[in-house]
């Protein structure tokens, strides 16, 4: 409806403005942006002399040739368009922040002043929801749920276990569409699974407590290949033995560390024989755990990324 999205537009417009007005009356030394809509308010912050950071959390123009509410032969034509268009402005800017290592390759050209910071868990406030127990057969996801995000692949998987006679119970935190939900059968593990919407991550990280698996389970699409879900980082810091698509990066941090099993992402079979295998082997998956958050205290945590993002400052605050 052209109207509705005129309507739209119009109220992204009049939000913009008043974002740009609380910008200028706070008067900062440094504003530090995120959101692609905010591209505009960067740069005429810039105009007036301040210093301005854009925070890179996702490779937009990769997104877009699989957001699947836009028509598909429009999908190349907007990525290219976005592409362009990002190129002219991010130039313009103090300092780009990267969330991922990969996305450097698109961006090293466009700025002389970038850093890498991970968008990792910040461990002491997750402590208070790691169990000793885990003494029931729970699976646990949270996130958005959609079949790019494995929902139809794990759905099968958990008809796989239901049909071996194993007792499980699934736990799926996060929104969710109705015609998502409607266009897959059910009927067969609807007593084994619960669907609880949208929840704040600590709401949600109740239902952790007693599971034995952490589900990320990605298709083989554009930036998921590249990207790393902070959902596998958070089950490591629980102590839960995550199990993850057999992506490269993901490989080269939950084998090396013997943290969880990677999987065929396309594959129920393979996730159902990796949910299966955690839970029948409790010595292997406590271990799993252990190691997973020794990781996380080590490598994987927001104290050491936050040095770098602070550095950052400092650097353009001189």
């Amino acid at each position: 409806d052209v109207g509705k999205k005129a309507g739209r537009v119009n109220r992204i417009f009049k939000t913009t403005q008043k974002v740009y007005q609380k910008a200028i009356e706070l008067d900062s030394d440094i504003y530090h942006l995120h959101d692609p809509e905010l591209i505009p308010i960067g740069l005429k912050l810039k105009k007036i002399g301040k210093k301005v950071i854009f925070d890179v959390h996702e490779n937009i123009a990769l997104q877009i040739l699989d957001k699947e509410y836009i028509p598909k032969t429009l999908r190349k034509l907007i990525s290219k368009i976005y592409r362009w268009y990002e190129v002219k402005s991010l130039k313009k800017f103090d300092t780009l922040i990267l969330a991922e290592h990969s996305y450097k390759n698109y961006y090293k050209e466009l700025n002389n002043k970038i850093e890498i910071i991970l968008n990792m868990p910040d461990v002491k406030p997750l402590e208070q929801f790691v169990s000793e127990k885990r003494d029931k057969n729970e699976i646990f996801y949270i996130g958005g749920i959609s079949n790019d995000r494995g929902f139809k692949v794990t759905v099968e998987a958990l008809k796989l276990l239901k049909n071996k006679s194993i007792d499980f119970f699934m736990h799926y935190i996060g929104p969710y569409s109705i015609d998502l939900i409607n266009s897959i059968n059910l009927d067969e593990i609807e007593n084994n699974i619960k669907l609880y919407g949208r929840m704040s991550l600590y709401e949600g990280l109740e239902y952790s407590r007693n599971a034995k698996v952490g589900l990320s389970i990605l298709k083989p699409i554009g930036n998921y290949t590249s990207s790393y879900s902070t959902k596998v980082f958070e089950y490591m810091t629980l102590g839960l033995p995550v199990i993850t698509s057999n992506f490269q990066l993901y490989k080269d941090v939950v084998e090396k560390y013997k943290c969880g099993i990677c999987v065929d992402p396309l594959n129920p079979k393979e996730i159902a024989d990796a949910i299966e295998y955690i839970m029948t082997h409790p010595l292997e998956a406590k271990k799993m755990g252990e190691n997973g958050k020794k990781a996380v205290i080590q490598k994987y945590n927001w104290s050491i990324e936050e040095e770098k993002l602070f550095s950052v400052y400092k650097w353009l605050s001189q």
